[in-house]
């Protein structure tokens, strides 16, 4: 029994109060290692082991405690370095997409990590992209909606500009000059109104107006060009109306319709005025062969256009219609009836 709690390689004696000596295992040779104990009944227990046997089994033991540790060292820095990928993978994705913001590229990427910290800087990115984006088509917009709808009033007054130069009359000198200030008057309210409508499209400026001037200025305005082409521009129905609505853009969907007439259209261009319920309407016509049947209302959609068209005047026309409140309609394709529908006047509407 005593044999079982020695280990192997280990040697013991006991000595016996009565001097007799009970001896255990093989008495190791050379240098030893021995500890001694004394007992209650005054027997003495002396275990020796060989120092050589006893280093091994130390330097073993320290072999397993530095092996363990290394493969925690090891499991520490493969820890480390996943963290680190974790963390640096998503900057570098942040700092790729801020990038891409600086270089004029908004798209958002709605890139997503798994840590709350990163996935907020990711969610700011991403608003900040949409909202450029959204800057960037109203500059894109302003900027088509200008170049469209300045072109062609700008070379009628350039061109009334070149009657004044050739003229010796002061009269008429006075009068043309009048009327193409009037006109330099109008483009101004239309590039505000295009700004206006580029940052906000529901703000509107709205003001009662005499619908009647803003008609006869058009009709003035665009009866040389008329001329030139063989063709008239005549305008009937009820007259007296006030309407409301912004003047400069009254008369520059006005415009609108009246240079699609002279450009897609044939015969006279036609302005007729007559109310509806509490509006004013304008409709302008001609003789032409009218919408094509493919388009019909799709006419007003921007990149949807007729022959030899940018496709953005009746769009245009549309959104500064709505922007005070009132609307454009297409009433006819053949032949082509466009309707300007605007609130009147409260006191215009009560006394009708």
């Amino acid at each position: 029994m005593l044999r079982e709690q020695i280990e192997p390689g280990r040697y013991a004696v006991i000595r016996m109060p009565d001097h007799r000596n009970v001896e255990i295992g093989k008495r190791p040779e050379g240098s030893v290692i021995s500890a001694e104990e004394s007992g209650e009944q005054g027997e003495v227990v002396r275990v020796e082991a060989s120092r050589t046997t006893v280093s091994r089994e130390v330097g073993r033991t320290m072999l397993i405690i530095l092996a363990v540790a290394l493969l925690a060292v090891l499991a520490a820095v493969a820890l480390a370095v996943r963290q680190a990928h974790r963390l640096s993978a998503p900057l570098t994705d942040l700092a790729e997409t801020a990038e891409r913001l600086g270089s004029g590229d908004p798209r958002p990427r709605h890139r997503r990590y798994g840590v709350p910290e990163l996935d907020r800087v990711a969610d700011v990115l991403d608003g900040s992209a949409e909202r450029i984006a959204r800057m960037l088509t109203a500059e894109r917009r302003l900027a088509a909606d200008a170049s469209h709808q300045l072109r062609t009033p700008l070379t009628a007054l350039s061109m009334r500009l070149e009657e004044i130069t050739l003229t010796d009359d002061p009269e008429t000198v006075k009068e043309e000059a009048t009327i193409a200030l009037g006109q330099v008057e109008r483009l101004t309210d239309v590039v505000q109104r295009l700004l206006t409508n580029s940052r906000d499209p529901r703000s509107g400026s709205a003001v009662a107006f005499d619908l009647d001037e803003v008609v006869k200025q058009q009709i003035e305005e665009w009866r040389p060009a008329s001329r030139s082409e063989g063709r008239a521009i005549v305008r009937s129905g009820k007259k007296g109306l006030r309407a409301v609505g912004t003047p400069g853009a009254v008369a520059q969907v006005l415009a609108t319709l009246i240079e699609n007439s002279l450009m897609h259209g044939d015969g006279t261009v036609a302005l007729r005025t007559r109310v509806t319920g509490n509006q004013a309407v304008v409709e302008v016509s001609d003789e032409g062969p009218g919408v094509s049947p493919d388009l019909g209302a799709r006419v007003f959609e921007r990149t949807v256009s007729g022959r030899n068209s940018t496709g953005l005047g009746l769009a245009v026309a549309r959104d500064l219609a709505e922007a005070d409140g009132g609307r454009l309609e297409l009433l006819q394709q053949h032949p082509p009836v466009f309707a300007l529908f605007l609130s009147r006047e409260a006191e215009d509407a009560s006394g009708s």
